[in-house]
C-alpha cells in the first residue's frame, strides 16, 4: 500500500501547525486523563445521564480529536448517516458508480460501517489513528457474523479524490441499540457530516436531535434529501426552513429526485450536484482544511463546555459522599454522646449494680465510718479489705453487663437512623441492596464484651500504678486491688470529669462511699486525676467500637472512592485547554489570498427540482472553492 501524498501547503507551514498543536494536544490528552479517572459512582440525580456524557466525551476524544491533531493532514473525513432506508447506500455506490456498500435491511454494514478510501490513503485508515475500538477488515473479507464484533470495512476506490474519505454508517434509528451507539459514534468522529434523509421522513425527531448536537458543536454538515417527487418543492423549502431554525441555515442542501434505479445505481444527473461539490472539496486542500479545522474548533468549544459540566457533576458525587457521612456521623457522634451521658449521670449505679455494691460496701461500720470522716474510715479499711474483696468481682459483673447493654442499644440505634437517613437519599438506597445495615452488626456483642473487660482491666492498672510507689497504700493494695478498682468504676460512672460535687442522692450515696474509700487511700487531688482518665479510657475505648460500626456505612462509600470526585482539577485542565486552543487559533497562518476566513460550509446546489430554492450568497463558493457556485 503506498504512503499517503504528502500534504500540498508549504513545509514550514505544516511544521509551524504541528508545533502550535503540541500544547493543545497535551491539554486534550490530560483532560481525557481526568475524565477516565473521574469517579461517578453514586446515585445522584441524573447520574446515568452524565455518565453516558462522559462515555461520550471520551470516545469523541479518542475517536476524533485527539486522532485529527496528531495526523493534522489526514484525509478528510465524510460521515454519511440518516435514517433506516434513507438511501445511506445506494447514494454512496452511486457517487462512486460501483458497489461498494450493499444496500437493504439485512446489508453487511448493519454492523460493519463501510470506509471508502482513495488508494493512496489507506495507511491513515489501516491503524487505529481514528475509531481505535473498531477492528479493520478489508473489502474482500467477509462480513462478521451479526453480534461476533464491531468492524470497520475499507474499501479502495480510484474514483474517490485523494484527500476525501466517506464512511457509510449504520441507520441511526436502527432497531438494534448497538447499530444506534455505533451510528453515533462515526458522527461524532466525522470532520463532515452528509446526512441522509427522505421527502417523506425529513422532519423525524431523531435525526434533527443528532443534527441539533452537530450545530450546537459547529460540525460541518450537508443535507441530501432523497425520493423528492416532481412538484416537491414545498418539501424542500420547509427542510430549508428547518435547517436555519436550528441553526444549520449554511449548511449545504442537495436534492435527489424520485428516480428508477440502474443496476441498483441512481443515475449520473441525480448525484451529479453531489457529486461535483465532493470532487471540488476532495481537489481543494485549503477547502478541506479549513472544513477540518472548524470543525475541530467547533468540537473543541463543544468539549470544554460539556467538560465543565462533568466538573460540575464530580462536585455533586463528592457532596453527596460528604452528605452520607455526615448522616452516618451524626448518627453515631449522638450515640457516644448517649452512652457518655448514661455512663456519668450515674444511672448506671441503679438495680443490680446498686445491689451488688451495698453487698460489698455493707451498711455498718464501714457506711458509718464514711458518714463520719475519713480519718475513721482509714481505721477500718484494713479491715474491710481483708474481708470484703472476694465480694468485688460481683460489682465488677454487674457493672460491666450494664456497660455492655448500653453500648449494644446505642449501637442498634445508630445502625438504625444511619440506615433510614441513607434509605431516604437515592445515593444511600443505592448502596444498602443485600446488606444488613439497619441492625448493629451480629459480632458486636462479642467485640462489646473484649472492649468493657477492656476497660476494666485498665482501671485496675491505673490503681496498680497509682500505689505502687506509695508505701502507705501498699497494704492496702496487697489485699484490695480489686475493691479500689471497682471504686474507681463506680465513681468514674457517677461524674461528669472526676470532680467534687458528686449528687449523693445517686443510688443511695452510691458515688460518695466509691469516693470516700479512694481518697482514704490516694488523696483528693490522685482520685480526682484517676476518675477523668478513667473516663477518657473508656469513651477512648466506646468511640473506637462506634467507629467500627459506623464503618460498616462508610466503608461502602470508601470502596466507591467518590470522595475522591473533584471538579476542581478538572476544572483546571479545562482552563488549560481553553488556553491552548486560543494560543493555537491566534497562531495560525493567515488566511490565503481572496479567502475571507470562513470556514463555515458551503450551501450545496440542487438539481432542476430545486431552482425554485434560494440562491447561495454570490461568491460563497468561490471563497470556499476559488470559483463561483456552479450553475
Amino acid at each position: 500500500m503506498s504512503v499517503p501524498e504528502p500534504d500540498p501547503r508549504p513545509a514550514a507551514s505544516g511544521r509551524l501547525e504541528a508545533a502550535v498543536h503540541v500544547p493543545l494536544l497535551d491539554a486534550l490528552e490530560r483532560l481525557r486523563n481526568r475524565l477516565v479517572a473521574l469517579p461517578l459512582p453514586l446515585r445522584v440525580s441524573g447520574v446515568d445521564a452524565v455518565r453516558a456524557e462522559r462515555d461520550a466525551v471520551i470516545a469523541q476524544l479518542d475517536d476524533y480529536l485527539l486522532p485529527r491533531l496528531r495526523a493534522h493532514n489526514a484525509p478528510l473525513l465524510v460521515v454519511v448517516g440518516g435514517s433506516t432506508g434513507a438511501g445511506k447506500s445506494t447514494l454512496v455506490n452511486s457517487l462512486l458508480g460501483e458497489v461498494v456498500s450493499a444496500p437493504g435491511v439485512l446489508r453487511p454494514t448493519t454492523r460493519s460501517p463501510v470506509l471508502v478510501h482513495h488508494p493512496l490513503d489507506g495507511r491513515w485508515f489501516s491503524t487505529d489513528r481514528v475509531l481505535p475500538a473498531l477492528a479493520r477488515t478489508s473489502s474482500d473479507a467477509p462480513a462478521a457474523p451479526a453480534g461476533v464484533g464491531r468492524e470497520l470495512r475499507l474499501v479502495p476506490s480510484a474514483t474517490l479524490p485523494q484527500g476525501l474519505a466517506l464512511l457509510d454508517a449504520p441507520d441511526i434509528d436502527s432497531v438494534d441499540v448497538a447499530n444506534r451507539a455505533l451510528a453515533g459514534e462515526l458522527l461524532a468522529a466525522a470532520d463532515l457530516w452528509l446526512f441522509v434523509t427522505t421527502a417523506a421522513r425529513y422532519a423525524d425527531a431523531v435525526p434533527w436531535e443528532l443534527l441539533r448536537g452537530a450545530a450546537r458543536r459547529r460540525a460541518r454538515a450537508a443535507l441530501v434529501v432523497d425520493r423528492v417527487d416532481p412538484g416537491a418543492e414545498a418539501v424542500v423549502d420547509d427542510l430549508r426552513r428547518m435547517m436555519v431554525g436550528e441553526g444549520l441555515g449554511d449548511s449545504p442542501l442537495f436534492v435527489v429526485p424520485e428516480t428508477v434505479l440502474v443496476d441498483g445505481l441512481l443515475p449520473e444527473p441525480a448525484v451529479a450536484a453531489v457529486s461535483r461539490w465532493l470532487t471540488d472539496l476532495g481537489a481543494d486542500a485549503a477547502a478541506r482544511t479549513d472544513v477540518a479545522l472548524a470543525t475541530r474548533d467547533g468540537v473543541v468549544d463543544d468539549l470544554v463546555s460539556r467538560a465543565r459540566g462533568l466538573a460540575a457533576a464530580a462536585d455533586a458525587q463528592r457532596e453527596a459522599d460528604a452528605r452520607l457521612r455526615e448522616r452516618v456521623h451524626s448518627a453515631y457522634a449522638d450515640a457516644a454522646a448517649h452512652v457518655r451521658a448514661v455512663t456519668s449521670d450515674g444511672a448506671l449505679l441503679r438495680g443490680e449494680v446498686l445491689a451488688r455494691w451495698q453487698d460489698f460496701v455493707g451498711t455498718g461500720d464501714l457506711f458509718r465510718s464514711v458518714e463520719q470522716g475519713v480519718g475513721r474510715l482509714r481505721d477500718s479499711l484494713t479491715g474491710f479489705f481483708r474481708g470484703r474483696p472476694a465480694v468485688a468481682p460481683g460489682v465488677e459483673t454487674a457493672l460491666a453487663h450494664g456497660l455492655q447493654a448500653v453500648l449494644l442499644d446505642a449501637a442498634d440505634e445508630a445502625a438504625g437512623r444511619a440506615h433510614a437517613a441513607w434509605r431516604a437519599d437515592p445515593a444511600g438506597a443505592a448502596l444498602l441492596g443485600g446488606l444488613e445495615l439497619s441492625r448493629a452488626s451480629r459480632g458486636l456483642r462479642d467485640e462489646v464484651d473484649r472492649q468493657v473487660r477492656g476497660w476494666q482491666a485498665d482501671v485496675l492498672g491505673l490503681v496498680r500504678e497509682q500505689g505502687a510507689d506509695r508505701r502507705g497504700t501498699a497494704r492496702y493494695l496487697s489485699f484490695g486491688v480489686n475493691a479500689l478498682g471497682v471504686s474507681l468504676m463506680v465513681l468514674a460512672f457517677a461524674s461528669t470529669g472526676g470532680l467534687t460535687g458528686v449528687e449523693v442522692g445517686i443510688a443511695g450515696g452510691t458515688a460518695v462511699v466509691a469516693q470516700k474509700l479512694l481518697e482514704a487511700v490516694f488523696g483528693d487531688d490522685a482520685v480526682r486525676r484517676l476518675t477523668v482518665e478513667a473516663r477518657e479510657r473508656l469513651d477512648v475505648r466506646v468511640a473506637s467500637l462506634l467507629d467500627g460500626e459506623a464503618a460498616r456505612f462508610t466503608g461502602q462509600l470508601d470502596a466507591l472512592g467518590a470522595m475522591q470526585a473533584d471538579g476542581a482539577p478538572l476544572r483546571e485542565v479545562v482552563d488549560d485547554v481553553v488556553a491552548a486552543a486560543r494560543a493555537e487559533r491566534a497562531q495560525r497562518a493567515p488566511v490565503r489570498p481572496g479567502h475571507d476566513g470562513d470556514t463555515r460550509p458551503l450551501r450545496g446546489a440542487g438539481t432542476v427540482l430545486d431552482e425554485a430554492a434560494p440562491r447561495p450568497r454570490r461568491g460563497f463558493w468561490r471563497r470556499l472553492l476559488g470559483r463561483d457556485a456552479p450553475a
